[in-house]
């Protein structure tokens, strides 16, 4: 996912109006440390003067909402995995390191919130695919591993959220498989949805509408497809959309201004941001695209519900 693109909702205390959405990271001809911003309602992008401790792509995205949103993982500009987690203080967007990182050093994991509780990081390559799913307590960030993981080894996935419900991870790299993981909170007890996928696909993106429903964007099945998918909040039932994204795409990014809009982002080697107007779905392209074209990026956001 998340990165992969992720949802977290607002916790107790937080502000009445939504903030902004983030594309972090990515990929062309190189890695970039660049961390854009797009504040909602106006989707005007900035970038900002601090980015990603260190460049980075296939990296992963968690948000506590009204605190702070995480980049976690991914591959450094010579193509080794990391356990960095990079935190980013709202609203100033200030950036620290956690002290304690990824228990291994991994990318292409998929990230999932449960905004005000705990971010996790499932799945991924060490250079070895593994089952783990990380958990980091809000708002401490102390790291804890599952003791149940994912059910087979995989990477490749996208993140969905249902904040106080529910953290997904869909598809991936294990065949492809059409698998949806869905892990229960507050107990994290694991099953797999009986309606999976529309499609066995990999290097696919998430993004969420926290109490509505959770997309997975693009991917590879066995070509690149535009295609999305929708999962009904909480009946996770699925329908796949009418219109998909502008174009095919590998490693999309999302993220989400729940209630409003979500966006994808990294659609091939271009700048271009779709825009998913809720409930309707209807798709548009932002006038202002991503500060420099790229892919495999990270989404996270801050919003209030």
């Amino acid at each position: 996912m998340i990165l992969f693109g992720i949802l977290a909702a607002s916790g107790a205390g937080a502000a009445t109006l939504s903030v902004a959405g983030y594309f972090a990271g990515g990929t062309n001809a190189g890695t970039f440390a660049t961390v854009d911003k797009f504040e909602f309602p106006s989707d005007s992008r900035t970038t900002l003067g601090t980015g990603l401790s260190v460049s980075r792509r296939g990296l992963t995205g968690m948000s506590n909402s009204n605190v702070a949103g995480y980049v976690a993982g991914g591959r450094n500009s010579s193509n080794n995995p990391v356990s960095t987690v990079d935190k980013f203080e709202f609203p100033s967007d200030s950036r620290t390191t956690l002290g304690t990182g990824l228990s291994s050093a991994r990318s292409l994991s998929a990230g999932f919130s449960n905004s005000a509780v705990a971010g996790y990081v499932a799945g991924g390559t060490t250079g070895s695919k593994v089952t783990t799913v990380d958990k980091f307590a809000f708002p401490g960030d102390t790291r804890s591993t599952l003791g149940t993981g994912l059910p087979t080894v995989r990477d490749n996935m996208a993140g969905m959220s249902n904040s106080g419900v529910a953290g997904y991870a869909a598809g991936g790299l294990a065949g492809p498989t059409s698998d949806v993981i869905k892990f229960a909170f507050p107990s994290e007890s694991r099953s797999t949805l009986a309606t999976g996928l529309s499609a066995g696909r990999e290097a696919l993106g998430g993004m969420s509408n926290s109490g509505v429903a959770g997309y997975t964007l693009g991917g590879y099945e066995a070509t690149t497809v535009a295609t999305v998918d929708k999962f009904a909040f909480p009946s996770d039932s699925r329908t796949t959309l009418g219109t998909g994204l502008s174009s095919g795409a590998t490693y999309p990014s999302g993220m989400s201004n729940s209630g409003v809009a979500g966006y994808a982002a990294g659609i091939g080697f271009t700048t271009t941001v779709n825009k998913f107007a809720f409930p309707s779905d209807s798709r548009s392209s932002l006038g202002t695209g991503l500060s420099a074209a790229r892919t495999d990026m990270s989404g996270f956001q801050d919003e209030a519900l």
